[in-house]
């Protein structure tokens, strides 16, 4: 009787060994059996989004057959965490439509991605699993820490005017000195020099007259210089019209001394002649209506030599009637030709008026052009307001626009360069750089691609940091000196090529010191790095939290 009971106790035991091992739940108490990896190891932040990829390996008889086992990959972070789509796992004979883990065991994989927050740079993923069995769940007994971070190095892009895109300004086109010109002809009689009487009396005689005393009764006014073209129409014999153009220079230039003589501040007459005036005759057949002036230009397209070409006019006799009727007697001439200077504002002048706030009375290119003059945005504003209000300059509208992107006064620029009627390459442009400040990355994209600006790349390459292209930065920005170009080699590995750029004396600010013990982090220079952290934070002291949270300094924390 006594073996019988002990023999039905070791098979009751037996049977609950059985049982206890076969218990799919067994697998959460030995979780530390399970290896894990994550790549990458420390988590990056590249285009606002933090992507790793983890794998799992159970060893052989790890996994029941009939176990399922829910992992939930989280990102632990200061302020919360960010849950990614739970990875189930069941063993060969578990009821389910998941991945399917052998007995044998295996490896299995996950790639997992978590938009960026705030406090992400001091976070780490950790897989939290759990055991599904009989309507019940078996957590593990640890959680696996697969992954530390977040590398956000990239974030340190700067956008202030001096290393993205800044406005650009409209040219203007104010000239210091204008040349103004007045022309006059004297008509003549067919070979006849003599000046009549009725020509001095034209109208264009004497506004170029009155053109000519302006001179002295303006200061600003110059004189340059005065010419006369004397010419005889393509007919009769060359040497006649030779004498004759000759001729007709000395009574123009006599006319015009009469006409001028009261003038004292007088330029000095050149005077030319034209034998005959063969260009004079082929534009005004081609600007006639004549019947036949296609057959009269072919002819003087034809020919070169002077006596072929009349005689060969000459004997279209009907064309050669209107010619000598309509045509030669406008040939036969004296152009006079008076050029003075107009002297503008001179700088100081420009600079006087602005400073008086008398800008009333000058024209929208000297307005543009005293903005260039001038030091202080107040003035600037003042003097562009009144080109674009005043005159309804687009160019005004733009520049006004650039002074408040200096200021970053984003939204202001954007109300003036609303108001530009002309929308040029200059416009396109700064409403990138507008569009860039707001965070409209696609937008200030294709309206820097449409200005195709040169300085266009060092915005293009600005955001090709933030979306993550940073070997496109590369190129964008190669040559800018800026600190972007630096951070952009950081951030494809070219070390080197960015401590020189760090090194060029035009990158001083607290965020290029700060790099520059990123960089000596990656290289392993342990002296560098507290030396450039302690430089950076004296310079701004945001970067004592930045670099106590800082991945790329962690192995250094208590060295600075």
């Amino acid at each position: 009787m006594k073996k019988n009971l002990l023999g039905l106790a070791l098979m009751t035991l037996a049977a609950f060994t059985m049982v206890s091992c076969s218990n799919p739940t067994k697998m959460a108490k030995e979780a530390e059996k399970v290896s894990y990896r994550c790549e990458p190891p420390i988590l990056e932040c590249r285009a606002d989004v933090i992507e790793a990829r983890y794998t799992l390996s159970f060893p052989d008889k790890y996994f029941h057959p009939k176990g399922i086992v829910e992992v939930i990959p989280v990102l632990v972070y200061e302020g919360g965490e960010d849950i990614y789509t739970s990875l189930m796992i069941q063993g060969e004979k578990a009821t389910g439509n998941h991945t399917v883990m052998p007995k044998t065991g295996g490896s299995i994989s996950q790639t997992v991605r978590y938009n960026y927050k705030e406090g992400m740079q001091a976070a780490y993923l950790e897989l939290r699993a759990t055991v599904h069995y009989n309507g019940r769940m078996y957590p593990f007994i640890v959680n696996y820490k697969v992954a530390d971070g977040t590398n956000i190095t990239y974030k340190l892009v700067q956008w202030d005017p001096t290393q993205m895109a800044a406005g650009i300004l409209a040219t203007h086109n104010y000239q210091k000195i204008i040349p103004r010109t007045k022309e006059a002809q004297i008509q003549y009689l067919i070979n006849n020099a003599t000046v009549r009487p009725a020509e001095l009396s034209k109208a264009d005689i004497q506004e170029l007259a009155d053109f000519i005393k302006a001179v002295d009764e303006d200061v600003k006014l110059q004189a340059k210089e005065t010419k006369i073209v004397a010419y005889a129409s393509p007919e009769g014999p060359l040497n006649l019209n030779e004498n004759l153009s000759v001729n007709r220079g000395k009574t123009a230039t006599t006319a015009l001394e009469n006409a001028t003589k009261q003038v004292s501040a007088k330029a000095p007459v050149t005077v030319s002649n034209v034998a005959e005036d063969w260009d004079g005759l082929r534009e005004l057949v081609a600007a006639s209506t004549m019947e036949d002036k296609d057959l009269i230009l072919r002819v003087l397209s034809m020919y070169s030599d002077p006596i072929v070409r009349e005689r060969e006019i000459k004997n279209m006799s009907a064309v050669y009637k209107i010619l000598a009727d309509k045509i030669l007697p406008e040939l036969r001439r004296s152009r006079i030709i008076a050029t003075v200077d107009y002297i503008n504002f001179t700088d100081t002048e420009l600079r006087s008026f602005v400073a008086s706030n008398n800008i009333e009375g000058l024209d929208a290119e000297a307005l543009l052009y005293a903005a260039t003059l001038v030091d202080n945005d107040a003035d600037k504003i003042k003097l562009y307001d009144k080109a674009a209000t005043k005159y309804n300059e687009s160019r005004a509208y733009n520049n006004l626009a650039c002074v408040y992107l200096s200021q970053n006064k984003t939204a202001d620029a954007k109300t003036a360069l609303a108001k530009a009627t002309s929308v040029d390459n200059t416009v396109k442009h700064n409403q990138a750089v507008i569009a860039l400040r707001e965070g409209n990355y696609a937008e200030a994209s294709r309206l820097f691609g449409e200005a195709g600006s040169p300085q266009a790349n060092v915005g293009l390459g600005a955001i090709a940091i933030i979306q993550g292209n940073y070997t496109d930065a590369v190129s964008r920005l190669n040559g800018s000196g800026s600190f972007n170009e630096a951070l952009a080699n950081v951030l494809t590995g070219n070390l080197s090529r960015a401590k020189t750029i760090l090194n060029n004396g035009q990158n001083e600010s607290a965020v290029a010191t700060y790099l520059k013990a990123v960089i000596a982090a990656r290289e392993g220079a342990s002296s560098d790095v507290a030396a450039n952290v302690r430089a950076a934070v004296a310079k701004d002291s945001k970067f004592t939290a930045y670099a106590a949270k800082d991945i790329e300094l962690a192995k250094y924390r208590g060295t600075f």
